[in-house]
């Protein structure tokens, strides 16, 4: 009998390690499927040379379909490990949006230090998000700038502080892995925030920099600085923000870009979410200026449930094209574009 306890003390010490560990871990499996139903008007064609209407089955207009995985591991004193592995999709069609994780793939550590990651982030996205009264739709902040504020961030080493007293920031760089030059391809971000019940403010800085480590494109290789915040006043929260992109090195065409936003979301009641803003932008060298208006609903038939509908119209002048969606075809130079989209989104 003696030798049958001592037998099994050591499966039943391993078994009780299991089970240590697994309550010291999470793993959450999420994501968001989102489709519907868009239009968009006076769409020209550089080949026919002449412009027309569109309906389609809307995707990604007004958020990202998305799946991913989240877990961390309590390593005691404070410290824990951490991983996030995120995809983004397309419906109706269900297509992969370029990389099998392309939103985020990091690994890392959190603590009483802050947090470091490694890997592939959006953060900058994520910063301007929040100033951003559409929730970044494909109508909102990065329409007017053909969507250089959704960059990524790969090969990033990332740090983040604690928060003291509403107060936090991070830093990053992602390596351009260019042999001979440590500036080539590389990408840098500093953000700095201030948060509270009531109010946001942010202040957002990165750069892009082109094959020989210059400025050079102003929507692919440029400097971007982004500042603004929000105030909550009862049931609206109000945004405003401004924004600026410089591309010192480029050869032709327009080398900055200034634009700023107003707007509101507004809770009549409470699965009602109202949405309205405006953005202008306006470019050096003749570039031209464009305004953009929109309006929005989201009606929340459960926690995890969300109708909603936005339509907007865009206006260029000058050498402007913009179109009413962020990197989607614009009306001939000078021209102005409808749009429109409804549907749903789930989120599990």
């Amino acid at each position: 009998m003696k030798w049958q306890v001592l037998k099994w003390l050591p499966v039943a010490a391993l078994a009780g390690a299991a089970g240590l560990g697994h309550a010291q871990n999470s793993v959450t499996v999420y994501g968001r499927v989102v489709s519907g139903v868009a239009y968009q008007s006076n769409i020209y064609d550089l080949t026919t040379q002449t412009s027309g209407n569109a309906w389609r089955t809307a995707g990604n207009e007004w958020g990202t379909s998305f799946w991913g995985f989240k877990g961390n591991e309590d390593l005691g004193g404070g410290l824990s490990a951490l991983f996030q592995l995120e995809g983004g999709f397309a419906l109706p069609d269900g297509a992969s949006s370029g990389l099998s994780f392309g939103r985020r793939a990091t690994v890392g550590f959190k603590g009483g230090f802050g947090t470091i990651k490694l890997g592939r982030e959006i953060p900058v996205s994520d910063a301007i998000w929040a100033l951003d009264p559409s929730g970044q739709q494909t109508m909102g902040s990065a329409t007017l700038v053909n969507g250089r504020n959704w960059q990524g961030h790969s090969n990033m080493i990332y740090y983040e502080t604690p928060s003291f007293g509403g107060f936090s920031g991070f830093a990053l760089t992602s390596l351009g892995e260019q042999a001979g030059s440590f500036s080539a391809l590389r990408k840098d971000a500093v953000v700095l925030a201030y948060t509270s019940p009531s109010m946001e403010f942010r202040v957002i800085y990165d750069s892009v920099r082109d094959a020989n480590g210059g400025y050079s494109t102003l929507y692919t290789a440029s400097k971007h600085l982004a500042l603004g915040g929000s105030a909550q006043l009862g049931p609206a929260k109000l945004f405003a923000a401004y924004e600026t992109l410089s591309a010192s090195e480029a050869q032709s065409g327009p080398t900055k870009a200034t634009q700023y936003w107003l707007g509101a979301r507004y809770q009549p009641t409470s699965p009602l979410t109202l949405v309205a803003a405006a953005y202008r932008t306006t470019l050096n060298n003749d570039g031209g200026s464009a305004n953009l208006f929109l309006l929005g609903s989201e009606y929340s038939l459960s926690k995890r449930t969300v109708l909603y509908a936005s339509v907007g119209r865009v206006m260029n002048s000058g050498n402007a094209a913009f179109g009413i969606v962020a990197e989607g075809k614009g009306p001939l130079a000078g021209g102005a574009q409808n749009g429109f989209y409804a549907g749903v989104a789930h989120s599990f």
